[in-house]
């Protein structure tokens, strides 16, 4: 087990990750703004991005990135995916080999169109790599309500490590080999819960909802199989929990940006109120290259890209997946 984890990036999901390790074992949380250090320091709680939650006393956070990585014998990725190749990049010198990498970041990193443990596993090649992904909506685990993730790793006696280390008396952590197709999951679901946020900016009701899911899931496991994903990683946590979750959710920020696309309003107006950020908003463009490249139709997520590009409004969008031909429902899946 280990004795000292860094857990680099104190957004949401990271400071409760941060606080649920915090129970078992010493976690020095990184974080790039010092007023977010100095509220930790000061009152236990990251007010910033997860107010009113008391975080574990084993818990101290830190602005020096290379303070925080020096000595630990697990390093958590919490970093949105435009900014984790710089940031993993700094770490990467003092960062020990054989120290394992583990990502909570859902998202594929633009012009690249690279999973994160493809930046990991080319910036620190002596390092094994691990993604915990799934339904994990940060308000409800730092809450201590019922929930599942999977951990997904190459090596089962890694994903073993690492389960024991992110389970708590509520968070029930299974174990998964398909890295490819957990992280395909993870950052396509994103893109789908903007589309089922505008079916709820336009008024659109539980049949719509459904329908958006049950697609979009469609499109998400035609892309992973495609990438080298396993098939029945789709229908689990990474997959189809993590999207229903994603898709439904009143705490869910990419749904909230797509529901504001969908009463109208312009996307630069919606990312400057909120500073949380919704990783579906940059990983639609690299999700419709990478489905180009590979020949997979991703109709959905075509359309949430053309919305989030500003060349179309969502009312377009939506009318132009319904003038699609409809085919074969599991054309595309079966392979």
């Amino acid at each position: 087990m280990a004795t000292t984890v860094a857990v680099i990036g104190a957004g949401s999901w990271g400071t409760a990750m941060a606080s649920l390790i915090g129970v078992r074992t010493a976690v020095t949380l990184w974080a790039r703004r010092p007023t977010v250090v100095a509220s930790i320091d000061a009152t236990r709680t990251n007010e910033q991005y997860l107010p009113g939650v008391l975080l574990a006393p084993a818990v101290r956070a830190t602005a020096d990135l290379h303070e925080a990585v020096i000595g630990a014998d697990v390093v958590v990725m919490s970093v949105p995916s435009h900014g984790f190749r710089a940031v993993l990049a700094d770490a990467a010198p003092v960062l020990a080999a054989g120290v394992p990498v583990l990502s909570l970041t859902k998202g594929l990193e633009e012009g690249t169109r690279r999973r994160m443990s493809e930046i990991v596993a080319e910036l620190c090649p002596a390092n094994p790599v691990a993604v915990l992904t799934g339904p994990n909506l940060s308000a409800e685990i730092v809450a201590g309500s019922p929930a599942a993730s999977v951990l997904a790793a190459a090596s089962p006696t890694l994903a073993a490590e690492l389960q024991a280390l992110c389970t708590s008396a509520a968070l029930r952590v299974y174990t998964n080999d398909d890295v490819i197709g957990c992280e395909v999951a993870g950052a396509c679901k994103n893109v789908i819960a903007i589309a089922a946020g505008m079916g709820d900016g336009m008024g659109f009701g539980d049949n719509a909802k459904a329908a958006l899911v049950t697609r979009g899931l469609a499109e998400l496991s035609r892309l992973g199989v495609a990438l080298g994903g396993d098939p029945l990683t789709f229908s689990g946590l990474a997959g189809v929990g993590d999207l229903v979750a994603t898709c439904t959710s009143q705490h869910s920020r990419n749904r909230w940006v797509g529901e504001q696309l969908g009463r109208g309003r312009a996307l630069a107006d919606i990312e400057a109120e909120t500073q949380m950020v919704a990783e579906g908003v940059r990983t639609s463009a690299a999700v419709v290259e990478l489905a180009a490249e590979l020949g997979v139709e991703v109709p959905i997520a075509t359309q949430v890209d053309a919305v989030c590009q500003g060349r179309r409004s969502a009312g377009e969008a939506l009318a132009e997946v319904l003038a699609r031909q409809a085919g074969d429902e599991l054309h595309g899946i079966r392979r």
